[in-house]
């Protein structure tokens, strides 16, 4: 029932769903108006365009990917006890700098010492529920997430904080006046995190240009079209004709950590990762 439920969520048909599993429609179908009728609660919408989750559908559904992704990893776990190493995918879901610069390293010490272990990294925008709604929904084991007092990490999960980057000025080299310049910036560096620091800074100007990542946010400041106020994890690897300079004693952080379930805390697969992530921020 689980696996029906779990295939017309992300297919959003029971028709699609039916194929996706070898089962037919109807199957599906009476699969879940039993599990309706258990729970009590519609989980999906029917209509002409398909089936659409409820908000009840959501969280069982959510559910049922971490209740699968647990007896995956039971079964990884246990034949690798009886083969002295465990085999198997590990889903990491990060936004982009943090894939680009963190993880790679990580990984690399991760697989040297556990070739079994087969990451699958899934860039996320840290927007919304970001990289820990993966987690939450049941489509990731670990999220490198932004997470702290302002971005706590979300109830009925669990996390630690890995780093704090600072943020700096980011301006095109050899400019004189860089703070007269207009203001490059990009949605998810528009998180809580920073706000009340911008808010309080008169000398920053509203946003003239939005970009879509802070690749592209370097790109513009590079080719001199503004100045940005981006974090460490974004300045790795800036392109040439870019100054960097530090926002002083006051200037706003980052916390960048990482999140996951309870249950899969323990696993040998994240825990892990978890010890190569903790020995990285030394």
């Amino acid at each position: 029932m689980s696996a029906s439920r779990k295939g017309v969520d992300e297919e959003r048909g029971f028709s699609a769903a039916a194929k996706v599993l070898g089962l037919t429609q109807s199957a599906v179908s009476h699969s879940i108006r039993g599990m309706e009728r258990k729970v009590g609660v519609v989980l999906f919408d029917r209509g002409r365009k398909g089936a659409t989750p409820t908000a009840a559908g959501v969280v069982a559904a959510g559910h049922a990917r971490r209740v699968l992704r647990l007896l995956d990893t039971l079964v990884a776990e246990a034949r690798g006890v009886e083969r002295g190493a465990v085999t198997g995918p590990l889903r990491i879901a990060a936004f982009h700098s943090a894939a680009l610069f963190l993880l790679p390293p990580v990984l690399e010490r991760l697989t040297a010492r556990h070739p079994g272990i087969k990451p699958e990294v899934h860039i996320v925008r840290e927007l919304g529920e970001g990289t820990a709604g993966e987690v939450a929904q049941g489509r990731a084991d670990l999220a490198i997430a932004t997470i702290g007092d302002s971005s706590p990490v979300p109830a009925g999960l669990i996390g630690d904080v890995l780093l704090q980057e600072p943020y700096s000025l980011v301006y095109p080299a050899g400019h004189s006046t860089p703070r007269s310049l207009p203001l490059v910036d990009w949605h998810e560096n528009c998180g809580s995190y920073t706000r009340r620091w911008w808010a309080g800074q008169d000398w920053i100007p509203k946003a003239t240009v939005l970009a879509e990542d802070d690749g592209a946010v370097l790109s513009l400041v590079s080719r001199g079209l503004g100045m940005a106020i981006m974090p460490a994890l974004s300045l790795n690897e800036a392109p040439h004709g870019i100054a960097i300079t530090d926002l002083g004693p006051e200037r706003p952080t980052r916390s960048v950590g990482y999140v996951t379930t309870p249950e899969l805390a323990s696993s040998i697969f994240v825990r892990a990762l978890i010890r190569e992530l903790r020995a990285a921020r030394r």
